[in-house]
């Protein structure tokens, strides 16, 4: 089987947070583990470098837009090894194929009747990238971003058809009722459409805001920068050439802020292009801190990297995929972190493996004979295929709490001094449940999974697998 999936693609206008790490993460999860069943995968992700954010920023900055996106992308490029991913493909939406593929796409929704210009004058959240009506507000702010102000937009544009698109979004979301994960999300997007749909701006006037993709024909207009990021869906793929076809549609993973974005305005899109939609839309929520929004001013944004270069890699993915919920909104202070890390990786699945080993590298002969297939329960493989990271895992470490409880009930470092034989048998079995355990971890924690399995290989005990750290605010 074939698997393509992708990330949204993060603006370059700040350093990586620990919300898109989570994003990627469940991303990586997924494609690992497919990759563990025997399957054919495609993983992508990359940044978003045009728009009216980045530009400012690049001002801001007194940088060149090029020279300020290439400095922000290599930040991004640096999460592959912080967070141990395994994506084929980065993608940038300033590289040549890129800006090729997405005036192709504009050039076929034009033919279809789907693109004209009009003036117009809206309300308009720099945060979102968004047009806002009265009826998303609260206080006359934008929920997502209610500490900047709303910019009123009036200018002649180019405009997307989005109002020709209800019916086969509602005709798309009744045939397939698992487009969007989880239900509720489908549920909301599907009401968002039933309430009608307007057209959406589409370009942006070039003397104003010229950091983006010339739209054909026009000189005098740059593509909106959401019409141009969601092409990079196919243009990674190699559209607008055939060979696209071999792994699209692709499964998209999205933060609940780009509900609207992925599920319905892309999707209206494809329609339009003549491109069949995507395969699956999974939504998850947002991190909070101390029950509050991440915020610079609060003084509670965690950055993903400063998380990795004390507890390392797999620390981070251990909590972000056990103890934030896949859909919803949770919290994450790095007190909790501090607490989960001890309690279940130090005490938990470090302890075990080198309790085990120790007695299999002092008690067997030789190292267990490595299973011929890995044994993967049914309940774990219904919980990764529903993204439910958090009871997949949950499975794993009730493994690892009845392996340790046998350790305790059965006693083999004293039976094999009584009775030898019986004692290494339980030692040998206690051996091949870690290497299982491994197998199963190999989607979460790769460089742990990869550990546990070659010391049950080798019969040897690890050095510690998960350091005692002193905890400090």
């Amino acid at each position: 089987m074939k698997v393509s999936l992708t990330t949204t693609l993060p603006y370059v206008n700040a350093d990586p947070h620990v919300g898109f790490a989570l994003e990627i993460v469940q991303a990586d999860a997924v494609a690992r583990y497919h990759r563990l069943m025997k399957d054919d995968v495609f993983f992508n992700t990359g940044t978003d470098e045009h728009g009216v954010k980045v530009y400012r920023k690049a001002l801001e900055a007194e940088r060149d837009p090029q020279a300020y996106v290439d400095e922000y992308a290599a930040h991004f490029g640096l999460l592959k090894e912080s967070l141990d991913l395994s994506y084929d493909a980065f993608i940038r939406t300033t590289e040549p194929h890129h800006v090729e593929a997405a005036q192709e796409f504009w050039k076929r929704c034009d033919k279809n009747g789907d693109i004209y210009k009009k003036h117009y004058q809206v309300k308009y959240c720099v945060g979102c990238e968004l047009e806002k009506t009265d009826s998303e507000l609260e206080d006359g702010k934008c929920p997502i971003h209610p500490g900047q102000e709303l910019e009123l937009i009036e200018e002649e544009n180019y405009f997307f058809r989005f109002s020709n698109y209800a019916e086969k979004l509602l005709k798309l979301y009744d045939e397939r009722p698992d487009f969007v994960v989880p239900a509720h999300r489908q549920l909301e997007i599907r009401n968002f459409v039933e309430r009608g749909l307007q057209d959406f701006s589409i370009s942006r006037l070039k003397k104003k805001m010229p950091w983006g993709v010339a739209v054909p024909g026009d000189e005098e207009h740059v593509m909106y920068v959401w019409f141009d990021a969601l092409v990079n869906y196919l243009s990674t793929l190699g559209w607008p050439d055939e060979k696209y076809s071999e792994w699209w549609p692709s499964i998209q993973f999205a933060g609940k802020d780009n509900l609207r974005q992925q599920s319905a305005m892309w999707q209206a899109m494809l329609m339009s292009a003549g491109i069949e939609p995507s395969k699956q839309i999974l939504i998850h929520g947002f991190i909070t801190s101390g029950g509050q929004k991440m915020s610079k001013s609060i003084g509670n944004v965690i950055n993903p990297i400063d998380v990795v270069d004390v507890y390392g890699t797999d620390a981070l993915r251990y909590f972000l995929l056990r103890h934030i919920h896949p859909f919803e909104d949770s919290d994450m202070t790095m007190e909790r972190f501090h607490e989960c890390y001890t309690a279940n990786l130090v005490n938990g699945l470090g302890n075990l493996v080198s309790r085990v080993m120790k007695l299999a590298e002092t008690h067997l002969d030789s190292p267990v004979e490595k299973p011929k297939k890995v044994d993967c329960p049914k309940e774990y493989k219904q919980a990764m295929e529903a993204y439910e990271f958090n009871a997949a895992m949950n499975l794993i470490w009730a493994r690892i709490g009845a392996a340790d409880q046998r350790m305790t009930d059965e006693a083999p470092f004293k039976v094999v001094k009584s009775e030898p034989e019986k004692g290494k048998e339980i030692i040998a079995e206690l051996a091949t449940e870690l290497f299982h355990i491994g197998c199963m971890l190999t989607p979460f924690l790769p460089e742990t999974a990869k550990r546990v399995k070659h010391t049950v290989c080798e019969n040897k005990k690890p050095e510690t697998m998960f350091p005692r750290i002193e905890f400090s605010e």
